[in-house]
């Protein structure tokens, strides 16, 4: 019987790897509800379990791919590819709508732009400071310092390597739990009141589960506001990121 499945899993690598993906979800939220009482979002740790798988699939195979290097799991490496990424991304962008945007107005647009370019710059000069000095690494792990999607996607446009691509999912990972865990405590400081000062939160902060998370424990009214403007970083920055932010780090550090 185990064998017959594992011929099935094997023949259909594309409805393994998204019920290998639904189950890592689906724990993932259990977790996020019954250790960190929401404080960090299942996504946060969905993500953190498939580093960790992909390590292991490393380890076992000697390969690069992680688990898509196991037979069994074949089908990651086409879920997880380049084609169902930027479909989601632009499947994302569809959802986004005008009249919704504009109530942001001027404050944030502002720190929308704020929370894109200052991030990248942060994310940029540590990399550097640990002796990825070449424009494509920088601007990959600085992309992911934005959001953790933005980085991959820019690495992938400006031709990255992969263990580059990975440390900028893994520098917007920690990025996302530290906005999840650390916004309960800031609230008061950063006066996380009113759905104008979430909005100006949400642009700032950028990261969309961290931001959804953050002020989930905050004021549950607050949410749809600052996941609002947080849910652009993601358009803005694989926009910006292949194209000005690259050339701008390309002219400075050759």
């Amino acid at each position: 019987m185990l064998e017959i499945l594992q011929k099935a899993a094997a023949q259909n690598g594309l409805v393994t790897a998204f019920a290998v993906v639904g189950l890592i979800i689906l724990l993932s939220g259990k977790l996020s509800r019954h250790l960190t009482l929401g404080r960090v979002h299942g996504s946060a740790i969905a993500i953190m379990i498939g580093l960790g798988l992909a390590y292991w699939g490393g380890i076992q195979t000697g390969g690069h791919k992680g688990l898509a290097d196991l037979s069994l799991f074949g089908g990651i490496g086409l879920m997880g590819g380049a084609m169902l990424r930027d479909f989601a991304i632009v499947a994302t962008a569809f959802e986004v709508q005008a009249a919704e945007a504009r109530k942001a107005g001027l404050i944030g647009v502002v720190a929308l732009l704020l929370g894109t370019f200052l991030p990248f710059v942060v994310g940029a000069s540590l990399a550097y400071a640990f002796g990825y000095s070449d424009a494509v690494s920088m601007t990959t792990i600085g992309a992911g310092a934005v959001t953790y999607i933005v980085g991959p996607v820019t690495g992938a446009a400006i031709g990255a390597s992969s263990d580059v691509m990975a440390l900028s999912i893994a520098t917007g990972l920690i990025k996302a739990i530290m906005v999840m865990v650390g916004t309960p405590f800031a609230a008061r400081f950063l006066r996380l009141k009113t759905p104008r000062s979430a909005m100006v939160f949400g642009g700032l902060a950028g990261t969309v589960s961290g931001v959804s998370a953050g002020l989930a424990a905050t004021d549950r009214k607050l949410v749809p506001y600052g996941a609002l403007v947080a849910t652009f970083h993601t358009g803005l920055g694989c926009l910006l990121g292949p194209s000005v932010l690259y050339f701008s780090v390309k002219a400075i550090v050759g």
